[in-house]
């Protein structure tokens, strides 16, 4: 199966004389730099192969549930279909151990109403599942963040990205095996440096120090905070930097907290 970088839409936006002015074609969504991961080290990963029109396009995803998958509006917006993997490590592998994947149709996509692609505001969807699957040692959701209103800014934290993106700039596709990186939450003052005007306070940032950064085809994937044995999801991958995602540049996600009402309403899934 030939696959596709999950990549929809781009923006500009102005620098404040710290970074120089990106063009349109140079703000894109995009694990570089990454570890291979293990079977059953992430199982809450999913794979997105989507349909739109004649073509199709590749994201990240993370499972919350037993029926639902957390996502990216830009890799959704467009799609006919999306066939979703699951406990895979190595998306080729039609034979792999583990490995389940279910096909769930249009009407099973919930984009949200606010989501912007000029702005890439709102860049969060949900993909229903047809059937319940059965969780396992490969397959378990992650567990989302307390609605209890006091909610961290995980400024300085560790936390754990993971997708089949490409996994250097070089590469001209996404990674068959999914790959990892664990890196620091980068304070949200700094991040806005970077891409003035466009990081929000419903975006959350990883540092791209070392070259160690989401890529192509990341898009939508999970975020992760491990805490004592928990795999809390705060994003979803939203966008990067076009000139390269080894170049240092922050990766930026959808803050998950910020949606926690949106999420209960149309899946149900909550953690209180």
């Amino acid at each position: 199966m030939k696959l596709y970088i999950g990549l929809c839409f781009l923006v500009a936006f102005a620098s404040a004389g710290l970074v120089p002015v990106i063009p349109l074609e140079e703000i894109e969504q995009r694990i570089t730099n990454g570890e291979l991961a293990k079977a059953g080290q992430f199982p809450y990963q999913v794979g997105l192969s989507l349909v739109i029109g004649n073509s199709g396009a590749w994201c990240g995803g993370t499972l919350i549930s037993d029926r639902w998958v957390m996502t990216a509006a830009h890799c959704t917006d467009s799609a006919d279909g999306v066939t979703i993997y699951l406990g895979a490590i190595n998306i080729k592998d039609d034979n792999e151990k583990g490995q389940q994947r279910i096909y769930s149709s249009k009407s099973n996509i919930v984009v949200h109403p606010g989501w912007n692609p000029s702005t890439l505001s709102n860049d969060i969807s949900l993909i229903k599942m047809p059937i319940a699957i059965e969780f396992n040692e490969r397959i378990q959701p992650a567990t989302l963040p307390k609605m209890d209103g006091k909610y961290s800014t995980y400024e300085g934290d560790m936390v754990w990205a993971s997708g089949w993106g490409k996994p250097s700039d070089a590469a001209t596709t996404v990674s068959p095996e999914l790959r990892y990186i664990e890196v620091p939450v980068l304070k949200q003052s700094t991040c806005k440096t970077y891409y003035v005007g466009a990081v929000t306070d419903k975006m959350i940032c990883i540092s791209g120090k070392d070259g160690k950064s989401t890529c192509n085809g990341d898009s939508g994937g999970p975020l992760v905070y491990k805490d004592g044995g928990i795999n809390y999801v705060i994003g979803a991958t939203s966008f990067g930097i076009a000139l390269g995602c080894e170049k240092g540049w922050p990766g930026v996600f959808t803050r998950v907290t910020s949606y926690l009402d949106w999420i209960e309403e149309v899946s149900g899934v909550v953690n209180k």
